[in-house]
């Protein structure tokens, strides 16, 4: 990994880019495809699948055959620990849950505020050498928690046109109302645009690759919402000496094993630690099945030497990490004075990988910095919320003069007389 010595505020925006393309490197290869898919169809669906998987696929939705053999394919100590984290991520999005808020603004004016499901959804799931049937549980939970009456889902298919049994598995249990063997670019276009097999979806989450998070932001000049620009993944951890500086390089090298665009960073003010980390790395990359993959990854990450802790938090605020672990004596400095970061894990026990998993939180996060802007997926990321209003006789004459005046202030006469009518006919 690269190591940096107390450099310079203004030099670091630099050195931590993200190792990502811009939209502009692949907007011409998505546009491309989604224009095929929208005219075509499934059969722009299939030939693509043909030249990004490698598969020929007649049928793209998943039958009930297949999801009944993978059930039995997923082996039971899988299937107790899918339904323990389940449970967990149940718990906290039903907890998520809120109540109908009304105020009475002024007398005889009743505005309230409830919530409602998206009715359409589409959920995209990685899949490729890592499956992730977790993410399945990310998505599916709340979807059904918030009363989605339609989750589609898409995933890529195997060399022999198959699903991950624990992919199909989770789906099941968590109510996929159906699952299409599709990936990539042309999967976002499926569920933006519609095909004669796929559902066109009003909102589409997920993680996946640079393509998939390009398509995404394609798909909402379309008219299709997303849940956030979600790419490669990321992880920054502040470390100090109290830090178990094995746990740290293991929490590192779990991100770096996702892909070789994903990029992770040690923030330290402790050089005995930093170069604890690094032999670390070198130590747990060489036994990792995914090393390779790891490896290019720690080429586009750093470990940082800073002087205080306020210059690690403002870097940190600056970064905008997906995943941001604190191990620090000064643990509540951090907390109080995170703004930017999508999800915290906080202490020597609290691995990035329990986010993912099983803790209950959900691990589908903004990426690329924006967390800045954007929240990761939660309960409310699967519903609307809508005001409505009633005003009785007393109420609009308590607040009809200012509507009227404010309308003609405005040059909005129709808005004035629709209020002058009703004034006038209480009179």
């Amino acid at each position: 990994m690269n190591k940096l010595y107390n450099p310079k505020p203004e030099i670091l925006s630099n050195l931590l880019k993200r190792p990502t393309q811009s939209i502009a490197d692949v907007e011409a290869t998505v546009n491309e495809i989604f224009s095929e898919v929208k005219t075509k169809g499934d059969e722009a669906v299939k030939k693509y699948t043909q030249l990004f998987d490698g598969i020929s696929i007649d049928q793209l939705l998943v039958s009930n055959i297949e999801i009944a053999a993978a059930e039995k394919e997923v082996f039971s100590e899988l299937k107790d620990a899918i339904n323990l984290a389940k449970t967990n991520i149940e718990k906290f999005h039903n907890a998520q849950k809120t109540e109908r808020i009304t105020v009475e603004t002024t007398e005889g004016v009743i505005c309230w505020q409830e919530k409602r499901p998206i009715q359409k959804v589409g959920l995209y799931i990685p899949g490729g050498s890592a499956p992730l049937f977790s993410t399945v549980l990310m998505l599916a939970i709340p979807a059904n928690i918030a009363g989605c009456k339609e989750i589609i889902l898409c995933t890529p298919p195997d060399k022999n046109g198959k699903i991950n049994p624990s992919i199909l598995f989770a789906a099941k249990l968590c109510s996929v109302t159906q699952i299409f063997k599709i990936g990539g670019i042309q999967a976002i276009a499926a569920m933006t645009f519609g095909t004669e097999t796929v559902p066109s979806v009003y909102k589409i989450f997920g993680p996946g690759n640079q393509f998939v998070t390009v398509a995404k932001q394609i798909a909402t000049k379309h008219g299709v919402a997303i849940d956030m620009p979600a790419g490669p993944s990321e992880l920054l951890v502040f470390a100090d000496d109290t830090a178990n500086a094995s746990f740290v390089a293991s929490d590192l090298l779990s991100q770096a094993e996702h892909g070789a665009d994903s990029q992770v960073i040690l923030v330290t003010t402790s050089e005995k630690l930093l170069n604890s980390v690094e032999k670390e790395i070198e130590k747990q990359l060489q036994v990792l099945p995914r090393k390779s993959t790891a490896k290019e990854a720690i080429g586009n990450s750093k470990l940082i030497l800073l002087e205080t802790i306020s210059e690690a938090i403002d870097l940190i605020n600056e970064y905008g990490p997906e995943h941001f672990i604190i191990v620090s004596k000064e643990e509540d400095f951090f907390i109080e004075n995170i703004q930017n970061a999508g999800s915290v894990f906080i202490g020597n026990y609290t691995p990035e990988s329990a986010g993912d998993y099983a803790s209950g939180t959900n691990h589908t996060l903004p990426t690329n910095g924006y967390a800045k802007q954007y929240s990761g997926v939660n309960l409310d990321s699967f519903m609307k919320s809508m005001t409505f209003q009633k005003i009785s006789e007393k109420g609009i004459q308590n607040i009809g003069k200012a509507i009227e005046i404010m309308a003609e202030a405005e040059g909005l006469q129709a808005h004035k007389n629709a209020v002058t009518l009703r004034l006038k006919s209480l009179e």
